[in-house]
């Protein structure tokens, strides 16, 4: 019975451990693990539209890396589209964007009453292209999107969907004060959140 209750306070100290927020000067391991623990981020294009031509526009898209969980996911953000949407609408006249993820989205910076404003509420800007992903890794990018956002599965047929990843070029951090932190692609998908 002993032998068995450190073996649950070992564990527990292991998930705990893989559970933690990196440390600020592991910066590319926080925009790993930032990028993983989100849902969900907030997609910027340059407007195609009639009257927002060329200026900025900001839409929620819902975001996957990987299915949850401590194994840290791919690091690639995945994201599920339709020609309908408006953002695809400008991507399809320029593919860049930027994308932000912050942990304003998950429980960490309510339970350390972090405002989504402070820098200890980690967020990370990517900058890149969106593009559709090819047919050898569709079904990557449906099982990161679908383990998530199960709902997904069951919308519309007729909106012609389709899975698209972002391509990433630039990496900034921002996790403590200081200042944002310059990673590059290099370095983020060499480590492991």
């Amino acid at each position: 019975m002993a032998r068995l209750l450190l073996l649950c306070a070992a564990s527990g100290l292991l998930a705990a451990a893989v559970a933690a927020i990196p440390p600020p000067e592991e910066a590319a391991r926080m925009a790993r693990y930032v990028l993983h623990s989100c849902d969900w981020g907030a997609l910027a294009t340059l407007s195609a539209q009639e009257g927002l031509r060329g200026r900025p526009f900001a839409n929620i898209f819902s975001i996957s890396d990987g299915p949850p969980g401590p194994c840290g996911g791919s690091g690639v953000p995945y994201l599920y589209l339709t020609d309908m949407e408006i953002s695809v609408q400008d991507l399809e006249v320029n593919s860049n964007a930027s994308l932000t993820v912050s942990l304003a989205e998950t429980p960490y910076c309510r339970k350390h009453k972090y405002d989504p404003q402070n820098p200890l509420c980690a967020h990370i800007i990517f900058a890149g292209s969106i593009v559709k992903v090819n047919d050898s890794e569709a079904d990557l990018a449906k099982k990161a999107l679908f383990s998530r956002h199960p709902e997904m599965e069951s919308w519309p047929k007729d909106h012609n969907w389709f899975f698209a990843k972002f391509n990433i070029t630039n990496i900034w951090v921002l996790d403590y004060f200081g200042g944002l932190k310059i990673v590059t692609p290099e370095e983020y998908y060499s480590v492991k959140p």
